[in-house]
């Protein structure tokens, strides 16, 4: 909320700073001393207008700056948000999301909203090199990060090749244990392809974002020690909270 040090008469006019660069330095304040904090709403337009005593197009200005330098996000018809940390998530010939995050003091998370087994057709038949009605089973688990969010992934298994799979991530939601369970102990990535997408409105949801706010959509193809495909996965990261980081040799 808006601070009585916020109001139009601590603005001061006439000196040689102009009144868009004030809001944006009074807010970068509120900002930083985190009294508006990461993914919080900021006030409306006309609330600020009305707070400072000044045009919208002044506040705009202002919006527009922080904008620029990463401190909020402006996602249309939604408003203004503060600009939540940016995850580098690394993407190499070997992928652990648990590692990843670990890696850089975070805390991961996942669970599996829902599995269903469903006959391989089309592309995913065709990247898992299997024949198609092949038995799969798809599995969609929600990654977080320090509680928050941040990739949708359609994990596509062969039930031939992993024939527990329902089983064991009904205990525990983790890809890479249910391999190890397997008896697939190392596994790397063969290729990643990186994309945009506009999610629908159960993607926005569960990645707690705006439908008008693009994800970054991922397809991936994991093997084995002898080159063999062992999963295909189609992911969704939340743009905002997410970079992909691609790692060559």
């Amino acid at each position: 909320m808006l601070e009585t040090s916020m109001t139009p008469a601590t603005l001061p006019r006439g000196e040689g700073v102009a009144l868009w660069r004030q809001i944006a330095a009074r807010l970068e304040a509120h900002i930083t001393a985190g009294e508006l904090v990461a993914g919080a709403r900021l006030p409306t337009e006309a609330a600020l207008s009305g707070a400072f005593g000044v045009n919208r197009h002044t506040i705009r200005r202002a919006m527009e700056e922080l904008a620029g330098r990463g401190l909020v996000r402006v996602e249309q018809g939604r408003g203004a948000f503060v600009a939540e940390d940016v995850v580098e998530y690394p993407l190499g010939s070997r992928t652990r999301f648990t590692e990843n995050i670990r890696a850089q003091a975070r805390e991961p998370s996942g669970r599996i909203l829902r599995m269903r087994e469903v006959e391989a057709e089309g592309r995913i038949a065709e990247l898992l090199r299997i024949r198609r009605g092949r038995p799969l089973l798809v599995a969609l688990r929600l990654g977080m990060v320090n509680r928050r969010p941040v990739v949708l992934g359609h994990h596509h298994l062969p039930l031939h090749r992993f024939p527990r799979a329902r089983a064991l991530l009904q205990a525990n939601p983790s890809i890479t244990a249910m391999f190890a369970e397997h008896g697939l102990q190392d596994y790397s990535r063969r290729i990643t392809r990186i994309t945009a997408a506009m999610p629908t409105a159960e993607e926005a949801g569960l990645l707690e974002q705006g439908r008008s706010r693009p994800v970054l959509l991922t397809e991936a193809v994991n093997i084995d020690a002898d080159g063999a495909p062992i999963e295909v996965s189609i992911a969704r990261y939340a743009a905002a909270r997410t970079q992909l980081v691609v790692e060559t040799p």
